[in-house]
């Protein structure tokens, strides 16, 4: 590895999100680190839309390369990104994310002095005036601040800004390939690199600027689908270990609804709280019906086994 400057492979999922795709490459453009030490993998999960097209003014300026696999979800598409990558780091982001001019510069620092750590970065909402993009995050916020309280010892990092030693993910699977939706893979991730002894480092100064817009509609399916990817990482976590389910006790909860009154005044707060506890009801439905129509046998997979990588893969 190169003292200051770790090759990293940066590796995107993607599903019909062109648009987001394109603001994301041109943000990589401004990466205040060496062009020839690191590469992007966009991995299209499926989807119809052509992104080459999209791509190819980039390439005079960044190393791309798109992989094409049937839809599988975001894990196993980070699977067949990881794959394909060159990297000694894999960084993990979103197609709807940004990162910041420092990102890759601020990992390498942070792998540097943590080498044998998962770093997770700081996630930005940008979309300041969308209340239901503004609540996610604050959910997400408030996660950080109760899993990553304690350094070292963090347990939580989402995959939009996440990087690990390239030799440390094949050495504990990948992400799990029968966690297939977008929810929840980060979870189990998390839990099974502890599992299996590593540590994990919260970088506040690596940030990625996230725009999600959501409407009522959409937010209320997102945290429906979180209930159900809590319902697999729970199903898978118990084949791990013995023991029933354990939620999180009541005064979690309460902290939680209480957590807007701590960043925003007056109806701001308000409507924060009550967003907050509609993701929870949505949660929990979610969770109840995934329960209810899952084997748990169906979930079990062999350490390290990994999708396909992919049906197509080219360098432009």
């Amino acid at each position: 590895m190169s003292e200051n400057h770790p090759f990293i492979s940066v590796i995107i999922p993607t599903y019909a999100r062109n648009g987001q795709v394109t603001k994301g490459l041109h943000a990589f453009t401004q990466q205040q680190y060496p062009r020839d030490r690191f590469e992007i993998i966009i991995v299209n999960d499926g989807s119809p839309e052509p992104l080459a097209p999209l791509c190819q003014p980039f390439c005079d300026q960044l190393d791309i390369k798109l992989v094409q696999q049937a839809n599988a979800g975001p894990a196993v598409a980070r699977n067949t990104g990881a794959a394909q990558a060159r990297g000694e780091i894999f960084a993990f982001t979103d197609d709807d994310c940004r990162p910041d001019p420092y990102w890759l510069s601020d990992l390498a620092d942070c792998c540097r002095q943590f080498p044998h750590h998962a770093i997770g970065g700081h996630t930005i909402n940008v979309l300041a005036d969308n209340p239901y993009a503004t609540a996610s995050q604050l959910l997400v916020q408030y996660l950080y601040q109760h899993y990553n309280a304690n350094r070292p010892g963090a347990r939580f990092f989402t995959t939009n800004n996440l990087a690990v030693p390239a030799h440390q993910f094949w050495q504990m699977g990948g992400f799990h390939l029968r966690m297939p939706l977008a929810a929840g893979e980060d979870r189990e991730f998390c839990d099974r690199w502890l599992h299996h002894g590593f540590e994990m480092h919260y970088a506040d100064r690596a940030i990625i600027n996230h725009a999600h817009p959501l409407t009522f509609v959409s937010y209320w399916q997102q945290h429906l689908r979180y209930g159900r990817g809590a319902c697999h990482f729970h199903l898978i976590r118990s084949q791990r270990y013995t023991g029933s389910i354990q939620l999180e006790p009541l005064s979690f909860y309460v902290r939680l609804l209480l957590y807007p009154w701590q960043k925003k005044r007056g109806r701001k707060a308000l409507t924060l709280a009550v967003l907050l506890t509609i993701s929870q009801a949505a949660n929990a439905l979610g969770f109840i019906w995934q329960r209810l129509r899952t084997n748990p046998n169906q979930l079990e997979l062999p350490e390290n086994h990994f999708g396909d990588s992919g049906d197509l893969a080219h360098r432009l």
